[in-house]
């Protein structure tokens, strides 16, 4: 399986159970941090998130996919 599109809430569960905090929301887009992370993570309010959105946060964060599979089945669970 791999990444694919998202909800933004089922993302922003992903993201907070990875350690991001939540900092603050900016329009449609939510922003969280993570320690020691060079810039914010940003989620936007979309029905479906693109996946390189997905990927590029996963990135910030240095979240593996195989890492981010396992937090989706959790989620959804």
């Amino acid at each position: 399986m791999s990444v694919r599109p998202a909800h933004y809430r089922v993302v922003v569960q992903i993201f907070e159970m990875a350690g991001c905090k939540y900092a603050r929301t900016r329009g449609d887009h939510m922003i969280y941090y993570f320690p020691g992370a060079v810039r914010p993570v940003v989620i936007p309010k979309y029905k479906e998130i693109p996946v390189f959105v997905i990927r590029n946060n996963m990135r910030v964060i240095g979240l593996k996919p195989q890492d981010y599979l396992q937090l989706l089945n959790k989620v959804k669970s």
